[in-house]
């Protein structure tokens, strides 16, 4: 049997979650034999929008434009639906609904999504344990029209499934950075309360005051355009003046990269490592590809990153525990502050984790002073990671979990003419 999917999403954004809404169209691609591929592209925020001249782009085109027509000229009528989003705008679009998403950065998802799951979505999917474990571990309570309580252990009991993203083979462009330092630590972040860029930039500068070290801050606001950048700069110069007889350099990079291009900013040769200290992530797409790429990854021992970051190691007496191939910072959890919140969606009773200042630099200055040990454990991450995470078994493993979500008719329910 073919099916008719529809896959609602921002196909079309410069994003976390537009690269999340390409990697399930490729699984999809890869089974066209099942599916009937249709796409409803939506608006991601103020992000951009992907190149217009590639085969990628003109094929996600044609099936936005097939899917206007299906719609308008025939009614047409969808057999599943995977709605790429945040769940408070899942919807029953199909006779099957699948919502994916890349969960909560923090330790619970809004009730709201559990209460908007349990009325229209036949399966979930997510990109990792911790976003998994943020819908299992969230309880409400379900009030009446008279505010009485009528239940207060309202939970998920819809499946949750998890399924992480590909590591990309990629052919590396070198983007030529005019790099003074020889030895640079790299962040890639977009400028938000979460990203918590504002303590990375500082408490690098604090440690290196008086090295010559660099940091390569590869971030934007929303979008890449010149005032985009003019305020990036304003941010970065606003936490520099109290440092003006500093050593250290801190770089911005600012503008659109593809894949290859970021590939090569990976494996640039002065860029040792890669550090991130935000509040909490759903996957942490940069944090994989760098993985990816052999570079070592410096961030909290918390959230959706430990699915790649820790990896099976045998010891001496054969016993296979998962291992730390990271430098971890130490971290507390806390409520998240009032600027970051968003009414159902980053609630005010969640909370994510405060990296500690001091781990952070006592983590910058080992991998400075000890960087070949990182780069050691980093290598033995990547072959893991390659193999692990192989482009065409995650591919597999998506279309799989949608199939997984489809009933299945009964054998008694199926009628034979002869």
């Amino acid at each position: 049997m073919r099916y008719k999917i529809v896959l609602k999403a921002p196909v079309l954004s410069r994003s976390g979650y537009g690269e999340h809404a390409r990697f399930v169209l490729r699984s999809l691609k890869r089974r066209e034999d099942i599916f009937d591929i249709h796409v409803i592209n939506i608006n991601w925020g103020a992000t951009g929008v992907t190149p217009e001249d590639t085969e990628e782009r003109k094929w996600i085109d044609f099936l936005i434009h097939k899917t206007i027509h299906a719609v308008q000229q025939d009614n047409a009528q969808f057999d599943i639906s995977l709605q790429v989003t945040i769940p408070n705008e899942w919807e029953r679009i199909a006779k099957t609904n699948i919502g994916i998403t890349a969960g909560i950065e923090t330790n619970m998802v809004s009730p709201s999504w559990i209460q908007k799951t349990e009325e229209v979505i036949d399966k979930i999917i997510v990109t990792s344990e911790h976003a998994k474990e943020g819908f299992l571990r969230t309880v409400c309570t379900v009030h009446g029209p008279g505010g009485e309580v009528i239940r207060n252990d309202f939970k998920c009991t819809k499946p949750i499934e998890v399924v992480n993203y590909p590591a990309k083979e990629l052919q590396p462009v070198d983007l030529n950075l005019e790099l003074a330092n020889d030895f640079n630590f790299l962040c890639v972040a977009q400028w938000s309360p979460r990203k918590n860029l504002d303590n990375t930039i500082k408490w690098f500068v604090e440690e290196f005051a008086n090295d010559e070290v660099g940091l390569v801050v590869k971030a934007n606001l929303a979008k890449n355009c010149v005032y985009d950048r003019y305020n990036c700069e304003q941010k970065i110069r606003t936490i520099l003046q109290g440092y003006p007889d500093r050593k250290c350099s801190v770089y911005l990079l600012h503008g659109g990269l593809h894949d290859e291009e970021i590939h090569g900013l990976y494996r640039n040769n002065k860029i040792k490592a890669i550090i991130n200290l935000a509040h909490g992530e759903g996957f942490g797409l940069p944090l994989f590809e760098a993985a990816q790429a052999g570079l070592p990854v410096l961030a909290p021992d918390w959230s959706g990153h430990l699915d790649f970051l820790y990896m099976p190691v045998e010891n001496k007496k054969g016993k296979v525990k998962k291992k730390a191939m990271f430098a971890k910072v130490d971290y507390e959890l806390g409520q998240v502050q009032p600027e970051a919140r968003w009414e159902g969606v980053i609630e005010e009773q969640t909370a994510w984790c405060y990296p500690d200042p001091k781990s952070y630099k006592n983590k910058l200055r080992d991998i400075f002073k000890d960087h070949s040990r990182f780069k050691k454990q980093a290598k033995n991450l990547q072959s893991w990671i390659a193999e692990e995470f192989e482009e065409e078994k995650m591919y597999k493993k998506m279309s799989d979990a949608i199939l997984d979500a489809i009933p299945q008719e009964k054998e008694e329910d199926v009628q034979v003419f002869g």
